[in-house]
């Protein structure tokens, strides 16, 4: 493999100083969260340490059995691939194993992660006997560039096992571009780089997999509120989106109060979180309250059984006017008999009347009138039918009557309680949970987002200055993904000037945070929204101007 030589430039002074190099590398890769950054520094850091122009990273698959192109940099050439670059790596997977399930010892990358060992060779045109190099002289022959000296050093985790390899290509000499071997101080610091890096994409990848666990019991507890009812699986799923869209348009202003606002990574994380896990206390909710699409709704709608009185009524009345017409069967009297039809008759559609008022005030709506909460408890006393226990009742029961003169939506104040203690059954949930550090403020995001500028919010009363601007941030998007959703069974969706007109006076009455709703405003997050979550007709012009 080439007899590896220490450069003369290797001094003590430069010795110390790329060791200095590489323990505050050591300490940039744990702080690094993203895998893609994480494996360009890592690679950029070694290329710096080792004075290489070139260089990859390859992964291991999770098969076990195959390497992946992650990163490449070649400084000479300008070729930047993977990473921060955009460019895409198009280069096939490395396998360890032939076809045949031998060993590929043929490709030095290969080599290395089968044996885990570093593989130091001062030039590969001299070294064809021992690794086959000719998609090397192909890209040189192709490029213009002379590849020569290699260190390839396998990347081991904490158990010993490879995930991944650090490729260096052509060292040069201390100030000038001639290119040299690797040293053996350069391959000690590669391994050492190599090995801190392991460990640090070990741990990343490890908390990615605890990661994706964790939101994946997140999904589940959003499924379970899907499965319970449609009509807020998918408030479940669009609210987080809608929040971080208003999110990150916030931490974008530069002017304004909203102006020293920011979002690190880790904050950003944190908000997606707790925007859903936001509702998760729905899981305690009754279904028949969750879907009430109508006031009488509970596991199903009782206007029916109203519907089968008045036929009753109905029925009664018609009999009443048959035995009258009976009755006059001795001495006819064609006169009093065609009065009682037309009396029957109008007593029906009087009835009919009433019945069709009924149905309609059944369907709730934003206000209810005197006029009419007076008419229901005309129609629920005034009239007397027999049950199926032939006891002459009130028409409407205490509970219809409560219920059809529900002033505003289609709940009783019980019902729009037991719905409110949702966010209660949230926060409960949520603080039993041990949340780590960088999650502390899960439970606070996701339970305050029914809570008012003004302080009449719930469940604790908590005024504008008591919230924080995610909190706030997520009561918006809590708001706004109501008010204009297509799937909720007691309201039609929302134009978007509807919706952002109520929004607009939710702000003028202290409910809303006015400063992030004029960002919402500003920024069209709304529109963002609409045009990925809303059907056309609803994207309507807006002019909040008055």
């Amino acid at each position: 493999m080439g007899q590896v030589t220490e450069q003369p430039s290797s001094t003590v002074e430069s010795l110390l100083e790329r060791l200095e190099r590489l323990n505050e590398i050591g300490a940039s890769l744990s702080r690094e969260r993203d895998i893609q950054r994480l494996l360009e520094q890592i690679l950029l850091a070694a290329k710096a340490i080792t004075r290489a122009d070139g260089g990859t990273i390859y992964r291991m698959l999770d098969d076990g059995n195959s390497l992946r192109f992650e990163i490449m940099r070649t400084d000479s050439l300008c070729i930047a691939m993977g990473g921060s670059s955009g460019a895409k790596m198009e280069f096939p997977d490395i396998k360890l194993h032939q076809i045949d399930g031998t060993l590929n010892d043929s490709l030095v990358a290969a080599y290395a992660a089968i044996h885990k060992k570093t593989v130091n060779i001062d030039d590969v045109y001299e070294n064809e006997d021992e690794f086959d190099f000719s998609g090397t002289h192909i890209f040189d022959q192709l490029s213009g560039y002379r590849s020569k000296s290699f260190l390839t050093v396998p990347m081991r985790d904490h158990e010993g096992d490879v995930i991944g390899v650090l490729q260096l290509i052509n060292a040069q000499r201390p100030g000038s571009s001639d290119v040299v071997s690797f040293s053996q101080t350069d391959q000690s610091l590669a391994e050492s780089l190599a090995s801190q890096a392991a460990i640090a994409l070990s741990n990343r990848l490890l908390m990615t997999q605890l990661e994706e666990l964790f939101e994946s019991f997140i999904g589940l507890i959003n499924l379970a509120i899907d499965e319970k009812s449609p009509y807020t699986g998918g408030h479940c799923q669009r609210v987080p989106v809608l929040t971080m869209m208003l999110a990150e348009a916030v931490s974008r202003t530069t002017e304004g109060p909203l102006a020293a606002f920011t979002m690190s990574d880790k904050d950003r994380y944190e908000l997606k979180i707790a925007g859903l896990l936001h509702d998760c206390g729905k899981v305690t909710t009754p279904v028949h309250v969750v879907d009430k699409a109508t006031k009488l709704h509970t596991l199903f709608d009782r206007i029916k059984l109203i519907d089968t009185r008045f036929e009753v009524l109905k029925r009664d009345a018609e009999i009443a006017t048959l035995r009258q017409q009976l009755a006059l069967r001795a001495p006819v009297d064609p006169a009093a008999d065609q009065a009682l039809m037309a009396q029957s008759l109008a007593a029906q559609e009087a009835l009919n009347a009433d019945r069709e008022f009924l149905r309609a005030v059944n369907i709730g709506g934003e206000s209810m009138s005197d006029a009419d909460v007076a008419q229901v408890q005309r129609i629920g006393h005034g009239f007397k039918w027999r049950n199926v226990d032939a006891v002459q009742s009130t028409f409407l029961t205490a509970d219809e009557m409560e219920n059809l003169c529900i002033r505003k939506g289609t709940l009783t104040a019980a019902e729009r309680d037991t719905i409110n203690y949702h966010i209660v059954a949230t926060i409960k949930m949520l603080e039993r949970l041990p949340w780590p550090k960088h999650l502390k403020h899960v439970t606070e995001y996701a339970g305050g987002h029914h809570e008012r500028m003004d302080g009449k919010g719930y469940p604790k009363g908590l005024s504008r200055d008591q919230m924080s601007v995610q909190a706030r941030i997520m009561g918006i998007a809590d708001i706004f993904e109501a008010l204009t959703a297509s799937d909720r069974p007691y309201k039609p969706s929302m134009k978007l000037s509807q919706a952002l007109a109520i929004m607009n006076n939710l702000k003028q009455g202290g409910h809303i945070d006015p400063d992030l709703f004029d960002v919402f405003v500003k920024e069209r997050v709304y529109l963002t929204y609409g045009e990925q979550f809303l059907a056309a007709e609803q994207l309507d012009a807006v002019d909040l101007s008055h």
